[in-house]
């Protein structure tokens, strides 16, 4: 079965990254990168050997990203970066193709123990089912 397998981040988290820290939010180092990205570099050996890995991405910094809604009209309404009130949003993903629910819980806690600098936030990894069957038509 495949599943959407998200982490979570915040604007401050990516600023966080590249050594800007906040209150919420402790500024990395050159070492806290390197060991996050070996983590999950390895995640990504694994998953690709073993053949569950159909893709993964991180994701650029939420304030790169685009919002687009319709006014009334139908005509395109577009607002750049999170909205004020955003909190979190999807980081990065991996789309995997796992034999069983338990297997990509694993997948999931092992993304989860990720190295991070102490007091950084904590967010859950988040794991979706796709909806291969889509929508019943009866």
């Amino acid at each position: 079965m495949k599943y959407l397998v998200m982490v979570q981040g915040s604007q401050v988290d990516y600023e966080a990254m590249v050594g800007n820290g906040s209150a919420g939010s402790p500024a990395w180092n050159k070492a806290d990168l390197k060991a996050m990205f070996e983590h999950m570099n390895a995640i990504n050996t694994e998953l690709t050997a073993n053949g569950e890995m159909l893709d993964g991405q991180g994701l650029a910094a939420p304030s790169t990203a685009r919002f687009v809604t319709v006014d009334g009209d139908g005509r395109p309404v577009v607002t750049d970066g999170p909205y004020a009130e955003t909190k979190e949003v999807l980081a990065g993903y991996w789309l995997l193709d796992c034999a069983s629910l338990e297997r990509v819980t694993e997948i999931a806690a092992q993304v989860a123990r990720c190295p991070v600098p102490a007091g950084s936030p904590d967010y859950p990894v988040v794991i979706r089912p796709v909806d291969e069957g889509g929508p019943s038509q009866d």
